[in-house]
């Protein structure tokens, strides 16, 4: 179905040429390659109760075949391996071009300000960018064009393109990731850019995901831009064409015979450890393609710091991701340093001399740099005039594709956010181990930020689309590796899995991890005897941010894909292999808000990898089996709870284990109504039972004390559940509140708060009410009986947070 959210541009005819495809390296990143040629050349917190540790649990297929590069040595005369992969014929368009009228939908065009090449900001920057409206259908204006000619067959959505720069952009590039709603681009299109002046823009698509109708969900967009003015900004509207795949035939040589070079140091002990990316092309190395044809190709090579005695490094191993533009001579190059391997013994801290150097110039030096184990780092640089273009997505498009959540596009961020946002962005925090605007100790309660569906920030950016936001979403996201879980594996030389390695673990005993089918032991190994591991990073699974999701959807970049498959792998390899049932990756024994964002990153990682990706079968049955085990313990189970609430384990441990927190199981519903709304049935099942929890507390409680923080279930830790509201309404609230009248100035006077004002922290952006607000708007998505009843109830409360400071929780229902 055709989404509303789509650029105010008719149709129009357009000579094209072909571009992409997979040729030219001997290994292709998971993606389908098209063109069109390119031309020449913070709020404040609210409480959250830690849990005791001791009353919690102690715990707390048949695959594609993986395409991936090796890290074997080269032969002995190097030659470029390489291996065709095939493209996607797309149909060339013969006859005459359709002449029917196109519908169009404007745009907004909320004003922007200029943001030079520092960083600083000179003017205000709007807020959210109003979501396009209908408009009158206007008929299609023929454009003269050499023959052949394609035709365009109407908008599917528009970015808008910001010069960030002091100066004009000529001949600027620019890639971005683009999400796509169910049937609005089939895997035989292609598209073309039409700037707002009438200017045709060639795009290159490198196809990543697909819907399960076969219409593509995700792909990399590739533009060489004629030219942006200073503090110009230009909307380009994403028009269909059924112009040719031309497959691209350029290799990484093409680097080498530009003068292209970049290598990473690290001095160890007075011992210098390197990696050169030249090297490598020259020596036949094997490399990854992530991105092919006319405008950008982007190869990966990667391998061990090695000494000048021809020491290879244990642990240290540098990856390169270049960019390369072949038609402005250009170069994008993004380094990776990573203290990552899984099994390779004595894995420690490191502690070295750190430098990057590109095109023969020192681009980043950190002396004295610890490298904490399993832990990595990300440079980007530019090998040429770095590009001004700050690429501002359609957010009404990306909600309404359901990949993201509702969040309230009505929501402003102030500018005073924005630059709090910066004032943050400096020091230690934003260097290598460092960790951005995220808490380095997550296991910290009360009310934060970078808790919920996604972080403040990012969706601050979501709904903003303001660099400043962009910089500090991007950026954390990068500093995301800087925490001790990362586990990659040298067979593979991807993030290790679950399904290869059914029995890993980074908790229990070594005996616990014995496979009986191959007889080892899949424990990782041990830090080094008498070296340091310890990290000032602590992670966990129950305050865990979604650092990379939204970053790989908006730019397609490969180093936030493998961030959320790290962080999605470790959630369900961390316990003991016997309590998550071996290779299921069972996450139901885990704190109530572990579960939640466990199976958050769980299927967002499932949602957006790529389809040739072996990893996406993986997370997607670890999913199914989650959600099989949910809906057969609650959904389909007669047994089971009437109050929609997680209850087992680790869930029914307040009020001396009589009751339940709330909102950690306002967490969970929202986490299962993402699940739901990215497609998984089994998530739509479970959450069919399971948002009936917030709209019971607001219909059948005095729904002023809804958001409470406990909520009693028993009567004892060994008595049965109840099983009506009036107990548990009875046994949660005292009798002097229940003989108040419902919101009601007497019981405002008692709660000593003001009428119509929820308790838990109503004027907060991370209160009760707000971690309420997702589950609430589920709970409508879900068609409950009493869901828009309840929902209605909740929004006419008289205090309410501004989200413009940090909208994580401002989700509304679809």
């Amino acid at each position: 179905m055709r989404i509303a959210a789509i650029a105010a541009f008719g149709s129009t005819l357009v000579a094209c040429g072909g571009g992409g495809g997979g040729s030219g390296s001997n290994t292709s990143l998971a993606s389908t390659s098209a063109s069109i040629p390119a031309p020449a050349a913070v709020a404040t917190p609210a409480p959250e109760a830690a849990i005791p540790a001791s009353s919690t649990d102690p715990e707390a297929i048949e695959l594609t075949e993986e395409n991936t590069g090796s890290n074997a040595a080269p032969e002995s005369e190097p030659a470029e391996a390489e291996t065709t992969v095939p493209a996607i014929p797309v149909p060339i368009g013969t006859g005459p071009v359709a002449t029917a009228p196109v519908a169009t939908v404007p745009v907004g065009t909320a004003p922007v300000a200029d943001v030079p090449a520092s960083g600083a900001i000179t003017a205000p920057i709007s807020g959210s960018i109003p979501a396009p409206m209908p408009a009158a259908i206007a008929p299609i204006v023929p454009v003269a064009t050499p023959a052949p000619s394609y035709a365009v067959y109407g908008p599917v959505t528009d970015v808008r393109l910001q010069n960030t720069g002091t100066a004009a952009q000529a001949n600027a590039p620019v890639t971005f990731g683009q999400v796509f709603a169910a049937g609005d681009l089939q895997r035989n299109e292609m598209l073309v850019g039409r700037l707002d002046n009438g200017t045709m823009v060639p795009l290159q698509l490198d196809v990543k995901a697909s819907h399960l109708d076969g219409s593509v969900r995700h792909a990399v967009i590739s533009a060489i831009l004629p030219g942006l003015a200073i503090n110009e900004t230009r909307t380009m509207a994403l028009l269909k064409t059924n112009a040719p795949n031309d497959p691209g035939s350029m290799s990484p040589k093409a680097l080498l015979s530009n003068g292209f070079s970049a290598s990473v140091h690290a001095t160890i002990n007075g011992v210098e450890y390197r990696a050169s990316a030249d090297d490598l092309i020259k020596s036949g190395r094997k490399y990854n393609t992530w991105l092919s044809g006319a405008v950008a190709n982007e190869w990966q090579v990667s391998a061990p710091l090695t000494s000048a005695t021809g020491v290879e490094h244990p642990h240290l191993t540098a990856r390169f991701a270049i960019r390369w533009y072949d038609s402005i001579k250009k170069a994008r190059v993004d380094v990776t340093l990573e203290n990552n391997w899984a099994y390779e013994p004595n894995p420690s801290n490191i502690t070295y001399d750190a430098k990057v150097v590109v095109r023969g110039q020192e681009m980043y030096n950190k002396p004295a740099l610890t490298h904490f184990h399993h832990s990595r780092w990300r440079k980007l640089f530019w090998w040429g005039q770095a590009p001004q273009v700050h690429v501002r997505q359609n957010t009404a498009y990306l909600i309404a594709s359901r990949a993201v959540p509702n969040f309230d596009q009505s929501v402003v961020t102030p500018e005073s956010a924005l630059t709090a946002l910066m004032s943050k962005w400096t020091g230690s925090a934003i260097e290598p181990m460092g960790v951005g605007l995220a808490n380095p100790y997550m296991p910290s309660t009360g009310g934060r930020n970078d808790l919920g569906i996604m972080p403040g920030w990012a969706a601050t950016y979501l709904l903003s689309m303001d660099p400043r936001a962009k910089t500090v979403t991007l950026g954390t996201a990068d500093l995301a590796g800087s925490w001790s879980a990362h586990y990659r594996d040298k067979n593979t030389d991807r993030p290790v899995s679950l399904i290869d390695y059914p029995y890993m673990t980074v908790l229990g005993t070594p005996t616990d991890t014995k496979n009986p089918a191959t007889k080892q032991l899949e424990a990782f190994p041990k830090c080094m005897t008498g070296a340091s591991c310890t990290s000032t990073n602590v992670h966990d699974s129950s305050h865990q941010p979604g650092f990379a999701y939204l970053p790989y959807l908006l730019t397609g970049d490969y180093y936030y894909l493998e961030e959320l498959q790290f962080w999605a792998m470790y959630n369900v390899f961390m316990s003991n292999p016997g309590y998550r049932q071996n290779v299921k990756g069972l996450v139901y024994r885990d704190q109530v808000r572990g579960q939640a964002w466990s199976l958050r990153t769980l299927a967002e990682a499932a949602y957006i990898t790529p389809d040739n990706d072996r990893l996406k079968a993986h997370f997607t049955g670890i999913l199914a089996d989650n959600m099989e085990w949910y809906n057969n313990n609650y959904t389909n189970n007669t047994a089971a709870n009437v109050f929609g609430v997680i209850d087992h384990i680790g869930a029914v441990i307040y009020n001396s284990k009589r009751g339940i927190a709330p909102w950690q199981d306002d967490f969970f519903t929202s986490a299962i109504g993402h699940a739901a709304e990215l497609g998984y049935d089994g998530a739509r099942t479970f959450l069919a039972w399971k948002a009936k929890a917030p709209v019971l507390r607001m219909t059948q409680m005095c729904w002023i004390d809804a958001s409470l923080y406990s909520m009693n279930l028993r009567d004892s830790e060994t008595s049965p559940l109840y099983t009506t509201m009036a107990q548990v309404v009875e046994a949660s609230q005292s009798e002097g509140f229940r003989a108040l009248a419902c919101n009601s100035s007497a019981m405002a006077s008692f709660l000593k708060l003001k009428v119509g004002e929820m308790t838990g922290y109503a004027s907060s952006v991370a209160g009760y009410p707000s971690n309420m607000q997702p589950a609430l708007a589920y709970s409508v998505d879900a068609r409950l009986p009493n869901g828009a009843a309840a929902w209605t109830m909740f929004m006419a409360r008289t205090v309410k947070p501004n989200y413009g400071l940090s909208p994580q929780f401002a989700i509304v229902p679809r």
